[in-house]
């Protein structure tokens, strides 16, 4: 069996975006641990919850086949 070799939601990511994206977790799933821990550092101004609901809509919008390539 290959670690990091699944295929990550588009659903899934939105909706961690959407609902818990102030503290990271979308990016946590995505695998980019530094961005969510910048997330998590950062989530007491609100800041990151803005952007993860641009975020949010930015991969509703993406197509399957970009989020595929782009994200795995």
């Amino acid at each position: 069996m290959q670690y990091g070799t699944e295929r990550k939601s588009k659903i899934a990511a939105a909706l961690l975006a959407f609902f818990l994206g102030g503290f990271g977790v979308h990016k946590f799933y995505l695998g980019q641990v530094g961005m969510g821990i910048l997330y998590l550092l950062f989530f007491w101004t609100a800041i990151p919850a803005i952007i993860a609901f641009i975020e949010f809509i930015i991969y509703l919008c993406m197509s399957d086949e970009k989020f595929a390539r782009k994200y795995g």
